[in-house]
């Protein structure tokens, strides 16, 4: 067996024995733990998330992060090229039922979520005049164990900053030079500047870009597929009946044991939800630790948002365009294809090159959300010294990750995300009473001070 086949196998023991039913798990526990908040509180969560967009700006000061700019930053980084690809392999490889399972594992992941926001505001710490804060800091003095923190902060950086971003920057690259005849090496040099002049701002201009461009396009996203239902609305129907019978089907597939339809559709429709909202694998609490609020809670209800628009509206728009428009039953096609299909043939070439620039935004503002993530945990490594050559190797592995692809790289990041994973649930269970007593207390004195 090669190296790539041992990576393989490992990750397919971590992720799909252990890991997956973990995250499940915590959220089904949060949901009952904390008494069903993403259902309660539902509309509570809207109106923390979007409400600052209608307040007037208030005078500016140092770390004036509000929550809507914290949220725009962790959806950045949970809407990237699995949103496409990742939701086109779910429906191929699990059925349409998938999509129910999907819809599941994000209203569970709401409480996870949550619990994540809150732990980042109730450690957060200002240093050297910035904000910084994610699970590495709730597990030093929340658990108070140094070495777990830091086995975190290792694999998080390289599982997001410098692995997943070679990932990200290959995507875009595949999505423009699909479209244009232009040189890996040109796109390559491209995004490496870009992330470049948007890294050196640090955390205020990375924020202040993700507030404008992440809205922008999910809208643009959404309204594309919007007009795509409207084409072809007749399939609509049969559609919304299919995610439902076929996630509770019985049957067998290929000659399969009864029962294999709705045993692949939880199996894919789970892993897409949970890998696409991120919820419980220490990325965005880094975003949420960010944002001056009231009340640590406030933000677990902004964080509870952002799954809501990450799952519930980006993933469901590209699963409805590739089930109305057939794509998914060409065989021959996978992952991104099977996407770039649907919108070919409700648009024609022009559908390819919406969906190329969508990938761009998709994948470039995961990059940047990425990047900060890294950061905080560097500072917490090595101090800010360690930043500038942190930020040189983010750009080196952007540009090689352009113009290189190999499976090997692909496979460590699954491999470092899953190791990630590990010590933010042993943190998130250990410190659910003080979640809920957070959370309790934020309740009780909600209305009584007008919060």
């Amino acid at each position: 067996m090669s190296l790539l086949d041992y990576v393989k196998a490992f990750n397919g023991i971590l992720w799909n024995d252990f890991l997956m039913y973990a995250l499940l798990g915590l959220g089904f526990f949060y949901t009952v733990y904390l008494g069903f908040p993403q259902i309660k509180h539902l509309a509570l969560a809207f109106k923390y998330a979007f409400g600052p967009i209608f307040k007037k700006k208030e005078e500016k000061q140092d770390n004036n992060i509000n929550s809507f700019q914290a949220l725009a930053t962790a959806v950045a980084a949970q809407v990237g090229t699995g949103n496409i690809g990742g939701v086109a392999t779910a429906i191929a490889m699990g059925g349409m039922g998938a999509i129910f399972w999907m819809w599941l594992s994000a209203l569970l992941g709401m409480s996870t979520i949550f619990s994540e926001a809150v732990l980042a505001q109730m450690y957060r710490k200002i240093k050297d005049g910035e904000v910084v804060g994610g699970p590495a800091y709730y597990i030093h003095h929340g658990l108070r164990s140094k070495i777990l923190a830091c086995f975190f902060s290792v694999c998080l950086i390289c599982a997001l900053s410098l692995v997943g971003n070679m990932v990200q920057a290959n995507s875009i690259t595949i999505g423009i030079t699909s479209i244009c005849n232009i040189s890996p090496y040109i796109v390559g040099l491209l995004i490496a500047a870009m992330v470049a002049f948007v890294i050196v701002g640090g955390q205020k201009r990375i924020t202040k870009i993700a507030e404008f461009v992440v809205p922008f396009m999910a809208l643009i996203y959404i309204i594309g597929s919007i007009i795509i239902l409207f084409m072809f609305s007749d399939q609509i129907g049969n559609v919304i009946s299919s995610i439902f019978t076929d996630a509770f089907s019985l049957k067998s597939v290929a000659g399969g044991a009864a029962g294999t339809v709705m045993r692949n559709a939880i199996r894919y429709g789970v892993a897409r939800g949970l890998f696409s909202n991120e919820a419980g694998m220490g990325s965005t609490p880094h975003a949420h630790a960010l944002a001056n609020v009231k009340d640590p809670s406030i933000q677990g209800f902004v964080g509870m948002a952002g799954v809501f628009v990450d799952t519930m509206l980006i993933c469901t728009s590209t699963a409805l365009v590739i089930m109305v428009t057939g794509a998914y039953k060409d065989g021959s096609l996978q992952s991104v294809a099977i996407t770039q299909e649907a919108f070919r043939i409700a648009f024609g070439e022009s559908g390819l090159t919406f969906l190329a620039i969508s990938l761009f935004f998709f994948a470039f503002t995961t990059i940047m959300g990425w990047y900060i993530f890294g950061e905080m945990n560097v500072k917490y490594l090595f101090g800010p010294g360690g930043i500038k050559y942190y930020r040189l190797l983010v750009i080196i592995c952007i540009f090689v990750g352009s113009i290189f692809t190999a499976n090997l790289v692909w496979e460590l990041a699954d491999t470092f995300n899953g190791l990630v994973v590990i010590p933010n649930l042993i943190a998130l269970i250990i410190l659910a009473p003080k979640v809920k007593r957070t959370y309790k207390n934020f309740l009780k004195r909600r209305h009584a001070e007008n919060i």
